[in-house]
């Protein structure tokens, strides 16, 4: 087969045929099914005629189906073309179907068009055949291609239904020449008007909350005054009482009459999302609330616990310590980095906390890091964090302790300790405010104040090649010296009443008075370990005692205190008359070496170095 054309005109329009074209004849002469192949094959239309002749084998051929066209005489023994059409119809409506008969009347062929044929043809005049053949292909393809179309709009209308039932949002039309307004079956939902109500814009005043008529109408009224199209937001009110809101959008455009003005737009209901906002706004609210209520009480509490610890274990009133708690209020203000120096015990974290309490960084983190503490191959990672698979068991990314002090201070206690790998890094962080995460090439910019201490002579470090000199004048941009408890000694009973009072509240004992001979005797105690040691002894000293008078056994301040005194005070800060006894003690004691000695002595050989 191909494709094949006529129009009653005699104009030729291309019809798409299958190949061969299926027919189902229903005719008793063969002779005359034969006749009909050859006419149309003649024309070019190669086709396959099934032929049958009675009601059996007709109906078993439209129930196998795939059939192109039915030709049926009208007249056959067993069975009549009228009954051939009802039955056709009802199995297959969308297949041609022409009658080609020798005895058909006028009134019967009207009878058969008006059933459901497609055509008619007479038998005497088959030059018709073929034309009519091409008509009938024609107006089937164009059924089924309307067919098709007809079930795409149905189903896109379908879906469309569902996607603005599911989205809360109708549509609607309104032409303003006319006054007419359409509606979709959602925009009627959404207004609860019933799908029989004519709509206008009375109804649509009418719905709107009596707060946002004023509104409506003015958006109206500008809207057709500019013929520009609109998107606001208004509420209904329902016949309940119920309120839903709104966002109406809809473009303007001219139509097909001219100077004619339309509208069309959606209208979404948006009840759910403003309930939502409503109820995150306050909750929002209540969270501005609870933290202010917390940010008063935390202010509160922040204050309390600066009236109870605001120089907790800095306690006293001698020239030594005030000499320092100035230099402490002088340098805090100012996000210079300082450097605390001073024995083991004597508070330097606590003078760094009262620097970081009085600086303008106080409401932010303050990071204490002991770098004696953190083996040598992790100082880095602690400090700076580090990147997933950096090294043997670095799983995933940690931050270090410089980003966790972002925008506050970093105590860095025992500085002397760090190594001189991790030296360089912290170098170009007081130098070039950065760094990087171990294993990481990116560059982290650090917003720190560094406070750092030490109990080491950290220029005899530098010496012996242990300490980096550039480090250290980064460093020591403003030293503070914290006295030890030796050189204070006027403080002592301040801070011995002071531990008392902290430690017999926390035990639930009650202490009146203080042995005088105990007093005495913590007052000469020379206190190697500075406040740290006076504050364990007082708390254990708490623990054992039995009465309100307040005792310290002695045991536990077992070296006099000439010895104590001379075997800590450097050599070159004795009497002359004590320099050779300490001399010949420490030459009998010390191990063998003279470094050893030299240490023992506390003599700084540095100092005796000429060039």
């Amino acid at each position: 087969m191909g494709d094949h054309q006529c129009t009653a005109t005699g104009k030729r329009k291309k019809v798409s045929m299958r190949h061969p074209l299926r027919i189902l004849s229903l005719e008793d002469d063969v002779n005359d099914t034969e006749l009909i192949q050859e006419l149309l094959e003649t024309e070019g239309i190669v086709c396959e005629i099934t032929r049958v002749d009675t009601q059996a084998a007709f109906l078993c051929s439209l129930e196998q189906g795939g059939i192109d066209l039915i030709l049926a005489d009208y007249t056959l023994p067993s069975f009549d073309g009228i009954s051939a059409l009802r039955l056709a119809i009802s199995s297959c409506r969308d297949v041609p179907f022409i009658f080609v008969s020798g005895t058909l009347g006028e009134e019967v062929a009207i009878e058969a068009l008006k059933i459901g044929a497609t055509d008619y043809v007479l038998k005497t005049r088959l030059s018709r055949l073929v034309p009519s053949v091409h008509r009938a292909l024609r107006e089937a393809e164009e059924r089924a291609e309307r067919k098709r179309a007809e079930e795409a709009l149905r189903r896109s209308e379908t879906y469309l239904a569902e996607a603005q039932r599911l989205s809360c949002t109708g549509s609607f039309g309104w032409d303003v020449l006319s006054g007419e307004i359409y509606w979709s079956d959602e925009t009627f939902r959404i207004f609860q008007c019933e799908p029989a109500a004519k709509p206008t814009l009375a109804l649509v005043i009418e719905r709107t909350h009596p707060g946002d008529r004023a509104l409506v109408q003015q958006v109206i009224d500008r809207a057709t005054v500019e013929r520009n199209g609109f998107d606001f937001e208004q509420r209904l009110q329902m016949p309940d009482g119920a309120v839903k809101f709104l966002r109406v959008v809809a473009h303007a455009s001219t139509g097909d009459e001219p100077g004619g003005l339309l509208f069309i737009g959606a209208v979404t209901d948006i009840s759910e999302r403003k309930r939502a906002e409503a109820d995150l706004q306050k909750a929002v609210d209540e969270i501005k609330e609870l933290k202010d209520q917390l940010y008063e009480e935390n202010v509160a509490l922040k204050e309390e616990i600066d009236k109870a610890s605001m120089f907790e274990e800095i306690v006293g009133e001698s020239p030594a310590l005030q000499t320092a708690l100035a230099r402490v209020s002088k340098v805090a203000r100012t996000d210079s980095t300082v450097l605390i120096t001073g024995e083991t015990g004597t508070g330097k974290e606590l003078i760094a906390r009262a620097i970081h309490k009085r600086s303008q960084r106080a409401e932010r983190a303050f990071v204490s890091v002991n770098c004696a503490a953190v083996p040598s191959s992790l100082i880095a990672s602690e400090l700076f964090g580090h990147e997933k698979g950096a090294f043997t068991g670095a799983m995933q990314r940690r931050l270090g302790r410089f980003e966790l002090a972002e925008g506050g201070t970093i105590f860095l206690d025992e500085i002397g300790d760090v190594p001189l790998e991790t030296q360089i890094a912290l170098l170009r962080v007081l130098q070039e405010r950065e760094f990087e995460r171990v294993g990481g090439t990116k560059s982290i910019r650090a917003n720190v104040r560094v406070i750092a201490a030490t109990n080491r002579d950290l220029q005899g470090s530098i010496d012996a090649g242990r300490f980096r000199s550039d480090l250290y004048y980064r460093l020591n941009v403003f030293p503070i010296e914290v006295p030890s408890l030796r050189d204070r000694r006027g403080d002592i009973p301040l801070l011995v009443e002071y531990f008392i009072h902290r430690y017999a509240t926390k035990a639930g004992k009650k202490i009146r008075g203080i042995n005088r001979a105990t007093l005495e005797s913590l007052k000469s105690y020379t206190w190697p370990g500075n406040i740290r040691e006076l504050q364990n002894v007082i708390e254990r000293s708490i623990i054992v005692c039995e009465s309100e008078n307040f005792t310290v056994d002695e045991s536990w301040l077992s070296r006099t205190p000439d010895q104590t005194d001379q075997a800590i005070r450097p050599i070159f800060k004795m009497p002359a008359s004590d320099e050779k006894k300490t001399i010949e003690a420490a030459l009998a004691d010390a191990p063998s070496t003279l470094d050893s000695k030299i240490r023992t002595l506390k003599i700084n050989k540095h100092r005796f170095k000429t060039d």
